[in-house]
């Protein structure tokens, strides 16, 4: 079984601002390219679940006009980790002390008051095992983190206790990657 995994288009949000699980617009005629090029690439009949972000449900949108056969529906467990107090604050301007606090716990620590590594990869495999028991291809359009934490699901990881270990490649902005599930 295939997963495609699509990141959105770039945000409209300045550069080095923390926005994990704020609801930001992407670029439009980004969007729209990347939809070209997914429409071109993707087999027929797949499954397309997106992010409930705004980001994510527009170029959902954007495919299925060019891809009626896509089956679409929304699954809020593929939003961006949520940052708590950090979301929509410049990245250099969180204390160290936090990050130290963060890394030295990666996996229990919740960043910004909020979510876990743990609590956000538990999400995220609720949604890879219902898309396991369908038997069925699939492509998400989600972020950058989900696609770190699909990475991991895929190789049968679903803890990690060190930032070491956690993936640091994901595609580009209106990039994608597969995986088999």
């Amino acid at each position: 079984m295939k997963l495609w995994l699509v990141r959105h288009a770039q945000p409209l949000i300045a550069p080095g601002i923390c926005y994990g699980a704020t609801d930001v617009a992407a670029d439009a005629q980004a969007t729209l390219q990347a939809a070209q090029a997914l429409a071109q690439t993707l087999p027929p009949g797949l499954v397309l679940v997106s992010s409930t972000l705004q980001r994510c449900e527009r170029l959902a949108h954007c495919l299925r006009g060019l891809r009626a056969d896509l089956i679409y529906k929304t699954d809020a467990r593929l939003v961006e980790m949520d940052f708590g107090c950090w979301e929509g604050r410049r990245w250099d301007t969180i204390p160290q002390t936090d990050f130290d606090r963060w890394v030295a716990d990666f996996g229990a620590h919740r960043f910004g008051g909020r979510e876990s590594v743990h609590e956000f990869m538990q999400r995220v495999a609720g949604a890879w095992d219902e898309n396991q028991q369908t038997g069925r291809d699939a492509v998400w359009i989600t972020h950058a983190g989900v696609i770190r934490a699909a990475t991991l699901l895929a190789q049968g990881v679903r803890r990690i206790e060190q930032a070491a270990q956690w993936p640091q490649d994901a595609p580009a902005f209106g990039g994608w990657c597969e995986l088999e599930a």
